[in-house]
Formats: C-alpha cells, sequence, structure tokens
C-alpha cells in the first residue's frame, strides 16, 4: 500500500474528532525521517497482536481551520495492530506506535501528508495539523460490541431527529392540503394519500409486483422525475437520452421489500389496480436530511401522482 493511500485509509476510518489539546506537556517523538510530533498526553497500555486501537481525528489547514471535521459523525476510527505491520511512511509510524491514552499533534507540509493526491485547496509547501487522540485498545469481541453499540446509539439519534422533524412538517404538509381542498387519509406513520380516480382491480399486498406511471414533485410545485414522457415535455425537463433508452415507461417494483423509499412502500399498500392517487410525503419516508442530488434539497417534503398500472400477485 502507497503512504498516500495509507494516509487516506487513516483519515477515511477516523470518524470523530474530540481531542483537547493543552500546552502543559511538551515531550516529543520523532519518526525515522525526521518527523517530530508532540505529545499532548502520553500512554501506557500498548496493545497486543490483534487488539484494536480506536482512536480520534481532526486535521486543520495553517489557519486552523478543519477540513477533516469527524466530530458530528459520532464513529471514531481503528486500526488492527501486528507488531508485523509495514511501516511505508511516517504516519504508519505514528499509528502502529500508539497507546492507549495517547493524545498527540503533529505538523507537517502538504505534499508530505498528503503527495501526488494534494486537495486542491491546500498549498504544497502549506504546514497542516493532524490531531489523534486514543480512545481504547480493544481486542477483537470488544471491538464489536463497542462499534455496535455507537450504531444503535446512532439509529436512535437518527430516530429522535425524524420524530422532530416529522412534527415540523405536519403543519407544512396540513396546509398544503388545506390550500390545495384535498380530502385524503393521513396514516399514523404521516403519509398523506388522496384516492383521485378508484380502480376495480386486485389489491396491492406486500410482495407484490406493481406497475406504476408516476411524476414526483416538491412542496412548491417543482417536478423533478416522471416516468410519463408528456408530463416531462410539459414541464420542460424531457430528457432524449432517457427517451432512446426506454426510460419513459411505467416503474416496475416489488411493493414492501425496501426497493423505494418507505413513503412509497406505504402508499402503494394502501392501493389496487387502475388507482390513481397523490401522495404526500414527509422527508423521513423519503430521502430526510440527505436529500437525493441537486434536484431533492434535504428535508424535502415530495409529493406523487402515481397511476397504477398492473399487479401481478
Amino acid at each position: 500500500m502507497k503512504h498516500s493511500n495509507r494516509l487516506f485509509f487513516y483519515l477515511t476510518l477516523a470518524i470523530m474528532s474530540g481531542i483537547v489539546i493543552s500546552c502543559n506537556q511538551k515531550k516529543t517523538g520523532k519518526t525515522s525521517d525526521g518527523q517530530e510530533y508532540t505529545y499532548i498526553q502520553e500512554g501506557t497500555e500498548a496493545p497486543n497482536n490483534g487488539d484494536f486501537i480506536i482512536y480520534n481525528l481532526a486535521v486543520q489547514k495553517s489557519n486552523d481551520s478543519t477540513f477533516i471535521s469527524t466530530k458530528d459523525q459520532g464513529m471514531p476510527g481503528y486500526l488492527q495492530y501486528y507488531d508485523t505491520l509495514s511501516k511505508v511512511g511516517f504516519m504508519d509510524e505514528i499509528f502502529i506506535n500508539l497507546k492507549k491514552g495517547d493524545s498527540i499533534v503533529l505538523e507537517a507540509p502538504a505534499t508530505k501528508i498528503f503527495e501526488n493526491n494534494l486537495p486542491p485547496f491546500l498549498k504544497a509547501d502549506e504546514n497542516v495539523k493532524i490531531q489523534i487522540g486514543v480512545i481504547d485498545v480493544l481486542d477483537e469481541e470488544k471491538t464489536m460490541a463497542y462499534f455496535n453499540n455507537l450504531q444503535l446509539k446512532a439509529q436512535e439519534d437518527e430516530m429522535a431527529m425524524a420524530s422532530g422533524q416529522l412534527e415540523l412538517e405536519a403543519t407544512a404538509i396540513d396546509a398544503y392540503v388545506k390550500d390545495n381542498n384535498l380530502k385524503g387519509t393521513k396514516t399514523e406513520s404521516g403519509l398523506f394519500y388522496v384516492i383521485e380516480k378508484e380502480g376495480s382491480g386486485p389489491a396491492i399486498e406486500e410482495g407484490d409486483q406493481a406497475s406504476v406511471h408516476y411524476a414526483g414533485y416538491l412542496l412548491n410545485g417543482q417536478i423533478f422525475d416522471t416516468s410519463i414522457k408528456e408530463v416531462a415535455e410539459a414541464n420542460r425537463i424531457y430528457d432524449p437520452q432517457r427517451d432512446q433508452s426506454g426510460g419513459y415507461a411505467p416503474f416496475d417494483l416489488q411493493v414492501g421489500v425496501g426497493q423505494v423509499i418507505p413513503g412509497w412502500d406505504e402508499g402503494l399498500s394502501l392501493l389496487k389496480k387502475g388507482d390513481k392517487a397523490k401522495f404526500i410525503i414527509p422527508s423521513p419516508l423519503a430521502y430526510g436530511s440527505r436529500g437525493a442530488g441537486g434536484d431533492i434539497p434535504a428535508n424535502s417534503i415530495l409529493i406523487f401522482d402515481v397511476e397504477i398500472l398492473d399487479v401481478n400477485k
């Protein structure tokens, strides 16, 4: 593994920074190529072969602005230690020699750290500050438990945020429904749906194959996608390449198995063949805080007009 690639490996794995730097301790270390680093705090517990070093990391430009900030990600980095690990560059030496309780800081020119992968916002001779703090040294079983607990906590936090977002968006959905004089039903999850034309075919059940024509809009009326060529042309989003590849056609999917956003899975399960309906989907049942590309911003309420063309059991 090249040195620059290893560094990106370390930076990618380090998903949380929370290092408190103090100037009270000035003990320094030096790698074999002469790179110095300073101990803010020195640990004592070295890892055994097979142990995992779990650490925090932050990277700053010369003006102290952080360009790799992992604090809000909630997931620290890790490295499995073996005394036979090769030490290709100075960062390898530093990471391999970490002990529980270590907190260090170092500065080096950007070109030394990133080599041929220099980020465009950095000057070649600009000093970059790297801060590393070891959280713990654990065996494999305890490491798995540690990260499982972190993941569960992240899921709980995400659910709490989604609940709060649903409450915020309920007001906007209610206003939209009232302004557009829509007569429909709101489900317990927050999905609002309107049956605009009732079909006579079989009801959709979980696992069924459904063939659906659709058009999707933001709450402000901006269309972002449709399976219908004429709708795309009328709304000036027609794509000739999509047309040539047969992309303007009914969307076929298996309902209730997670192939689509949760709002679609729930909404389609309330319909039957021949139905035409409108879904108003709060963002936690759509793309949430992630959004979807440039067309669907974060926390967007989505509106879909759908027609169920066929249902196969």
